[in-house]
């Protein structure tokens, strides 16, 4: 005989994610596009360099830091947020990269869909 979960235990995965885009979609507009730009510029800060460390280390070779030849991503990522606070443009290009580039996807879909369609002719 099946029986119902205590109400205190965690949802199912799929439940889960129904709740959360529910939320999501309650949110005002101003909050969810700070949320959306906020993950951007997060993923820019801290992922972005790391992609950088493995793409440059499987086509360049590995990452030297100082006297050591053999540095890590880690390494990397305390040389990119130093450049970030320094306020090199280059460093501040990459952290911004994500959020640029969902903007400028964002704003070319605006566009597609302004255009008449060839039906509408």
């Amino acid at each position: 005989m099946p029986t119902t979960p205590p109400a205190d235990a965690p949802l199912p995965p799929r439940e889960r994610l129904a709740q959360l885009r529910d939320t999501y979609g309650t949110l005002p507009r101003a909050r969810r596009e700070l949320i959306i730009y906020g993950a951007a510029l997060l993923f820019g800060v801290l992922l972005m360099p790391l992609l950088v460390w493995v793409v440059g280390n499987r086509l360049l070779g590995p990452y030297t830091h100082g006297q050591n030849p053999h540095a890590g991503p880690l390494a990397l990522l305390a040389d990119f947020l130093v450049g970030l606070g320094h306020g090199s443009a280059v460093f501040w290009a990459v952290a911004l990269g994500p959020a640029v580039v969902l903007l400028l996807v964002r704003l070319l879909l605006r566009l597609v869909r302004a255009l008449p369609s060839a039906r509408d002719e």
